[in-house]
């Protein structure tokens, strides 16, 4: 059945009504601390996060009162009202025994501990505190550097023993050298040392070229010495040659009669060689008619083996015609037999076909007469199959019209169940039109109320962002006149640094000609030539004053 939208949207009305009119409860603090003192609690100092409270036995107070006595009168208050004036006895003892008593200052603290500070006082609170905290810590590096003062005073004042002398000493050494290091590597001293150099250098060259001239003197004279020996000692090699051309002459003279004579000698061998050889061929003569004598002998002996070898071979050659003639004899008599066994084996293969064909005719004749009876069965059999089919037509029939008539009941049945199923979904339609009409009303409202909340908070947060904006402009002047303190501290410390930084300088251009004098001294100590020291004091800008002449 559907329901109302009237009613439905009455009662939303009202439910929006009541919600729109209900008291909202309003934020006075983030968080809130409360002093369990003044509900009576005892609790542990350590376990708890508030504030300290200092109570009052209640049991001393109580005992105090007792002390009193009974010829104590007790207070009483009178009260006077419209009707009747009366008087009240104040009590001395606690009727509950839960009553809590406690001092005035002890509630003028909780008092000012109840008290919620805004931003702006716990700002102002932590500057205080981060000014104190920075007082603090410059007091104590001024403590610290007062303290290392006077513990360098102390130092200096007192009296080293020897360790200490020794030790100090050695450290000054170090000290010096490492200073003398350090200027060395200053670029007025480096140049200091290259022109101490060059004129070492040009002192030395002077020398070696002095040194090469004389020992090019003693070079030539050497030479010339070398000259006359030579000389004289070609003289003597000539006298030598012509002695040795005088015994290569006698020995060739010698030689020509030797060879003269061997020339003799081999003439005489030669002919005795001829002789040699005659007598060696007439015997090589004899002996190749000994060997063709022999080759007769054997050409014989070969000629008789062929003929033997010969009748050998014609006796096998008859012997192989008798093996071939009865080899013919043979294969004619084995033809002979194949083809009496052929003949035979096709006479077999006639007499095979003709009993097939014989067995072949009584099958057909066989499958003639099944074929006649299996037609007379089949006759039979399409009667039985017609009347069985007409039979099981009439019975789907029947079957047909049975269903047709169950599927026309089901039908109308369904649609009975649409029309109902429809009139619901109309039903259940308009209720959900009327749910979705009071949810829109109900978001509206919702997004109404969230509009304006949101429009608060951007108020309120504009109002916190320009108090910032101004803190920010403050803290900026801050800044800038810091910012001009420091630079006016800057350029002062800039003009300190200038005029140290000249004092170091002019101290050190004095260390530097001190340090060029000394060299110069030195270099005269080594015992150069006094030219290359002026040189060397002209090219390093030293002043003639310094120079010794």
């Amino acid at each position: 059945m559907p329901v109302s939208t009237t009613g439905i949207a009455r009662s939303s009305s009202t439910t929006s009504n009541r919600s729109r009119n209900k008291t909202r409860y309003r934020t006075k603090a983030v968080s809130s601390e409360v002093d369990e003192s003044l509900f009576g609690g005892n609790k542990p100092l350590a376990q708890s996060d508030s504030p300290i409270v200092l109570l009052r036995d209640k049991h001393a107070l109580q005992k105090t009162f007792t002390g009193l006595g009974s010829d104590h009168k007790p207070e009483t208050i009178q009260i006077i009202t419209r009707d009747l004036i009366r008087e009240l006895v104040v009590p001395t003892k606690d009727p509950s025994g839960e009553s809590l008593i406690m001092s005035l200052d002890e509630f003028e603290r909780i008092k000012s501990a109840s008290h919620v500070l805004t931003r702006e006082e716990l700002e102002a609170r932590e500057q205080v505190f981060r000014k104190e905290k920075e007082a603090i810590l410059d007091a104590v590096t001024i403590r610290k550097k007062v303290m290392k003062q006077k513990e360098m005073a102390s130092r200096k004042n007192k009296k080293l023993n020897d360790l200490e002398e020794v030790s100090k000493e050695r450290a000054q050494n170090l000290l010096e050298r490492a200073n003398k290091m350090r200027m060395e590597q200053e670029e007025e001293l480096k140049d200091m040392s290259k022109i101490i150099l060059n004129a070492k250098c040009h002192a030395i060259r002077d020398a070696q070229i002095l040194e090469k001239q004389l020992i090019q003197k003693e070079l030539e004279a050497e030479e010339r010495r070398l000259d006359q020996m030579m000389e004289v000692e070609r003289q003597r090699s000539i006298q030598r040659q012509e002695e040795r051309d005088r015994k290569r002459k006698e020995e060739r003279i010698r030689g020509r009669r030797h060879i003269v004579q061997q020339m003799e000698k081999n003439q005489e061998e030669r002919s005795l060689l001829a002789e040699q050889r005659e007598q060696e061929k007439e015997q090589m003569l004899e002996y190749m008619e000994q060997l063709q004598e022999e080759d007769l002998r054997d050409m014989e002996l070969r000629r008789q083996q062929r003929l033997k070898m010969q009748a050998d071979i014609k006796r096998i050659n008859d012997e192989s015609q008798k093996q071939k003639a009865e080899l013919l004899a043979q294969e004619k008599l084995a033809d002979q037999m194949v083809m009496e066994f052929t003949k035979k084996k096709m006479a077999r293969e006639a007499e095979f076909e003709a009993e097939q064909e014989r067995i072949r005719r009584e099958k057909e004749m066989e499958i003639t007469r099944l074929r006649a009876m299996q037609e007379k069965a089949q006759d039979y059999q399409a009667e039985q199959d017609a009347l069985r089919a007409k039979r099981n037509q009439e019975v789907a029939d029947r079957e047909w019209r049975r269903k047709e008539k169950e599927n026309a009941q089901k039908k109308m049945e369904t649609e009975a169940e649409l029309r109902k199923s429809r009139l619901e979904q109309v039903a259940f339609k308009e209720h959900s039109l009327a749910v979705q009409v009071q949810r829109d009303r109900d978001e509206f409202e919702r997004i109404l109320r969230a509009q304006r909340e949101q429009i608060e908070k951007e108020r309120l947060e504009e109002e916190k962002k320009a108090s910032g904006r101004v803190q920010h402009a403050h803290e900026l002047r801050r800044q800038v006149r810091e910012n001009q303190q420091k630079q006016v501290q800057d350029r002062v410390a800039t003009f300190e640094e200038g005029r140290r930084l000249k004092e170091e300088a002019q101290k050190r251009r004095e260390r530097i000609e001190d340090i060029k004098k000394k060299k110069i001294e030195e270099l005269r100590a080594t015992g150069l030539p006094e030219k290359y020291c002026v040189e060397a004091e002209r090219r390093a800008n030293i002043p003639p004053a310094a120079s010794v002449k």
